[in-house]
């Protein structure tokens, strides 16, 4: 088993900034895809970005060229820098770790996105 706990989420102005975390309890070394979802109040969850073990990333239309996905192996943790942040980025963000036979998942950080 694996926990993954994510931090970082909050409230933020439009146009402002946030970085979310997502630590591993173990090494995320075998992990062949590992990303960000969101989940916004009536709405289904989406796929925000991923970042694969060959370190190619995934972004949603929504997000591309405000969010940027990056890895630490050492800290066994995946980041989302959130840049330009506005409104319809208000959700519940859950990390996501994928290898052949497990499905991992965290229990989510708020993001608010309001003046």
């Amino acid at each position: 088993q694996v926990q993954l706990v994510e931090s970082g989420g909050g409230l933020v102005q439009p146009g402002g900034s946030l970085r979310l975390s997502c630590a591993a309890s173990r090494s995320i070394f075998s992990f062949t895809v590992m990303g960000w979802y969101r989940q916004a109040p009536g709405k289904e969850r989406e796929l925000v970005s991923t970042i694969t073990r060959g370190l190619s990333p995934f972004y949603a239309d929504s997000v591309k060229g405000r969010f940027t996905i990056s890895r630490d192996n050492a800290k066994n943790t995946i980041y989302l820098q959130m840049n330009s942040l506005k409104p319809e980025d208000t959700a519940v963000y859950y990390c996501n770790f994928k290898r052949v036979d497990d499905n991992y998942w965290g229990r989510g950080t708020q993001v608010t996105v309001s003046s």
